[in-house]
């Protein structure tokens, strides 16, 4: 079974969400620090990342931001993490998200969050990497997404064994259980052919 270190979270990070989404993340946070799991994020102190960060930090967890230098410049980066890397852009970023990982979890979030997603979903496929991937669908989130996933495959763009890629839970608690029975990785990651 694949034993999570440092948990990769994609999420949102606006503001304007409804205060179920950021308690989410914040216990998320919570729960990865108590643990024992470091929190890869996108460095953002604003919306639900920012609240992930918060609550790791508030139950003494580690927390690992990569942000973008554009985004640094505008002052949204959390200052509280203990390591805040400023990367020169956000292709640098995803990969060095990738790079600190042994697993990834979705948190519900806007365009960033589903190119992450997609992204770490293919190179899944194309087996650069065989890393647990979860969506955490708080509230039925993602079942809009679930059904376009289920009509790829209808339409036969996506195979069927392909819909193993990721895994789907509905609370923090069901992630956990998810990412503890997940099995060990069949290969290496291959940061070096992306």
């Amino acid at each position: 079974m694949t034993e999570v270190t440092a948990l990769c979270v994609y999420c949102g990070s606006s503001h304007r969400c409804a205060e179920h989404f950021l308690d989410l993340a914040y216990e998320l946070g919570a729960e990865c620090a108590r643990r024992g799991i470091k929190v890869i994020f996108g460095g953002g102190r604003v919306g639900m990342m920012g609240r992930l960060a918060d609550g790791a930090l508030a139950n003494r967890g580690m927390v690992h931001g990569i942000i973008p230098a554009h985004l640094q410049e505008i002052e949204i980066g959390h200052t509280g993490a203990q390591v805040l890397d400023v990367v020169e852009n956000m292709h640098t970023r995803k990969m060095r998200m990738f790079e600190l990982a042994d697993a990834f979890c979705v948190l519900p979030g806007g365009f960033g969050t589903l190119d992450e997603t997609f992204e770490i979903i293919t190179w899944r496929q194309l087996k650069l990497h065989d890393m647990p991937i979860v969506l955490l669908n708080h509230a039925g989130y993602w079942d809009l997404l679930l059904q376009l996933v289920d009509n790829q495959l209808a339409e036969k763009f996506v195979r069927p064994e392909h819909r193993n890629l990721f895994t789907v839970a509905a609370s923090n608690e069901e992630l956990f259980a998810q990412l503890a029975e997940a099995p060990d990785p069949q290969f290496a990651p291959h940061p070096a052919q992306i």
